[in-house]
């Protein structure tokens, strides 16, 4: 049985590098070990027809089940106004369990 993911929105703005510290813990507030675990990060469109963007994922302390996921300024750049994005975690055996959820926002940024 998989688990209910968190939802998470927020705001990015555009030609500017954005990252998010996450933090996977589980019911009893415990942290969830990411060893042997791969942590994937997407942004594609409501329908899922078009991704626009796999954000890097860097592994802060898998032990303790934290990482930090990120988009470049490049990728912000090509984002429309809103998109939709969600963490998915796989572990060593194969099971895949998506953990978190949401919607980005794209504000307009104008110094270059």
């Amino acid at each position: 049985m998989g688990i209910k993911p968190g939802v998470h929105n927020f705001e990015v703005v555009r030609r500017s590098d954005h990252s998010l510290s996450l933090e996977f813990k589980d019911g009893n507030d415990a942290a969830i070990s990411l060893v042997g675990s791969t942590v994937t990060a997407q942004c594609w469109d409501k329908a899922r027809t078009q991704k626009f963007a796999d954000f890097a994922v860097s592994y802060v302390d898998r032990a303790a089940g934290k990482v930090d996921i990120s988009l470049s300024d490049a990728q912000t750049t090509a984002l429309p106004d809103s998109v939709h994005y969600d963490v998915l975690v796989a572990n060593s055996a194969g099971h895949r369990d998506y953990f978190l959820t949401g919607t980005v926002t794209v504000q307009q940024g104008y110094s270059s």
